[in-house]
């Protein structure tokens, strides 16, 4: 086993969540919001996501998930949006407000890992090597 490996990987990646937490207070998110901003937009195909699928990206309960979600309606992030199939189903999607704090967020998250990428590489290849008895 490779525990230096591991520990550096694991490093990186609170490394990384640190950075993510402290960028999205500073844009005036809790770091959940930001994450569900994200996984509005990026588990979207061409039809918006629902309360229950974003939970299940969430990683949250159903009512966890719509607490949030009326918080971050009340902030003019996103809105509902009643499924035109299932009446009982709610969808989920960005206001321009919410569009905008994603991008600018969405950028230094990038430019964060693009600078964090020559270490994790480094530390993921040490993965690929066959494991040895």
């Amino acid at each position: 086993m490779d525990y230096e490996a591991l520990a550096r990987f694991r490093y990186q990646l609170r490394r990384f969540l640190s950075f993510s937490e402290a960028a999205a207070q500073k844009a005036g998110l809790t770091p959940q919001q930001h994450q569900a901003l994200l996984a509005i937009k990026g588990f979207s195909g061409p039809d918006p996501i629902s309360v229950g699928e974003l939970a299940q990206f969430l990683l949250i309960r159903h009512h966890t998930t719509v607490e949030l979600i009326d918080r971050m309606t009340k902030l003019g992030l996103l809105k509902r949006v009643v499924d035109g199939a299932d009446s009982r189903r709610v969808l989920l999607k960005l206001t321009t407000k919410g569009e905008l704090k994603l991008r600018t967020l969405s950028r230094i998250h990038f430019e964060e890992l693009r600078s964090a990428s020559p270490a994790l590489a480094k530390i993921l290849k040490t993965f690929q090597r066959p494991r040895t008895p």
